[in-house]
């Protein structure tokens, strides 16, 4: 065979390992799907929002006093936590033991005066119905024993009295929480009335705002707001309303439930509160918005796991979530990270986590 026939098949096949290098090349190039986070876009009743400063404030707060004079034996340690009815300070009570002691002395010696009178007066009454004692004999001895129950009735009550002051020298907490300041040390005398220590029950706080007259045929006791702590936020219900405006601030007081562990009392938090009715639109994680110079996108994750830019306008704010208008519907998968580097029709790889809500959602709307 001649060389030169040769030279079409090797030429064919140089070729042919030329394709196949450039296909591979090629195939090489396509880029890997882009891992992105999911969440789904809601609808949710929503209004413009008025954030107003508030504090966490615990529910129970107080500054414990004594209900008897004396010296101080013992005072909790501040920073003690003590539940209701424990001892948080002792009051020297030697002198109302001698008192005790007194009173039921007193007690004793009155009924057996009580008992001697009641005698007495039976034997006048056995006189006087034979009309061997006078009438007035027996008027003395009758009266003679009522004073004498009337003063161990006096007598009693005493002692009871004693008994409540010895009960409180003992001072307790009237609900459980935390000693954070002493006013009293040890040592020192104390009167009636006397602050010895502030106890703060730290497991039940609120948040107490500070809101525009405005807001208030708005908030209601019950419905569900959103308070803010730094990065931390919580949806918390109203407990309370207090319809009453300062005249020189026009700010009427809300009080806010804080049901979750871990707030700090006195900390600084702010409150959104709804300024007008609210209306249901179509709300997305704030984090899914790609703000470009002069537009606002979001990618939505379509069924064969590519993303589609969506042009949208923003709305109102609620939290963590923002109203959307465009072609976006409540259910829709948006990218809420990794959204900065796509481009529309990309394929993308959800996260696992986000991949069985988002199928979940597909499905709904096609429902």
């Amino acid at each position: 065979m001649s060389r030169y026939r040769l030279i079409p098949q090797i030429l064919l096949a140089a070729t042919g390992s030329l394709l196949m290098l450039w296909s591979l090349a090629a195939d090489a190039q396509e880029p890997p799907p882009a891992p992105v986070k999911v969440l789904l876009a809601e609808v949710r009743s929503m209004s413009a929002t008025v954030l107003a400063p508030g504090t966490v404030v615990s529910r129970q707060d107080a500054a414990v006093a004594a209900e008897v004079a004396g010296r101080l034996t013992w005072v909790a340690e501040v920073g003690d936590e003590v539940e209701a009815g424990v001892a948080i300070a002792r009051i020297e009570d030697h002198r109302l033991q001698l008192q005790l002691k007194n009173d039921e002395a007193t007690i004793r010696r009155l009924e057996a005066s009580l008992e001697f009178s009641d005698k007495q007066l039976d034997r006048q009454q056995q006189l006087a119905s034979q009309n061997i004692a006078a009438r007035n004999a027996l008027e003395e001895s009758k009266a003679e024993r009522d004073m004498t129950a009337q003063e161990l009735v006096q007598a009693r009550v005493a002692r009871e009295q004693t008994l409540y002051l010895l009960e409180n020298s003992v001072i307790r907490a009237p609900f459980g929480g935390r000693i954070v300041e002493r006013y009293r040390d040890r040592g020192e005398y104390i009167g009636v009335g006397g602050e010895v220590a502030r106890l703060v029950d730290t497991r039940n706080v609120e948040v107490r705002a500070q809101a525009p007259i405005s807001v208030a045929g708005h908030v209601q006791e019950g419905m569900d707001v959103s308070v803010r702590d730094g990065d931390r936020e919580v949806r918390s219900p109203v407990r309370a309303v207090i319809p009453v405006g300062d005249e020189r601030s026009r700010m009427i007081e809300v009080r806010i439930a804080l049901e979750t562990s871990g707030w700090v009392i006195g900390a600084p938090v702010r409150v959104a509160l709804p300024e007008e009715k609210p209306v249901e639109v179509v709300a997305v994680p704030r984090d899914a918005l790609v703000l470009r110079q002069n537009a606002i996108y979001v990618f939505r994750v379509n069924d064969d796991d590519t993303v589609e830019q969506i042009a949208v306008s923003t709305g109102v704010g609620n939290g963590s979530h923002i109203e959307v208008r465009g072609d976006i519907r409540g259910g829709d998968p948006v990218v809420v990270r990794g959204a900065e580097r796509l481009r529309s029709g990309q394929q993308v790889m959800v996260a696992r986590d986000e991949a069985a809500s988002a199928e979940e959602l597909r499905l709904a709307r096609k429902g």
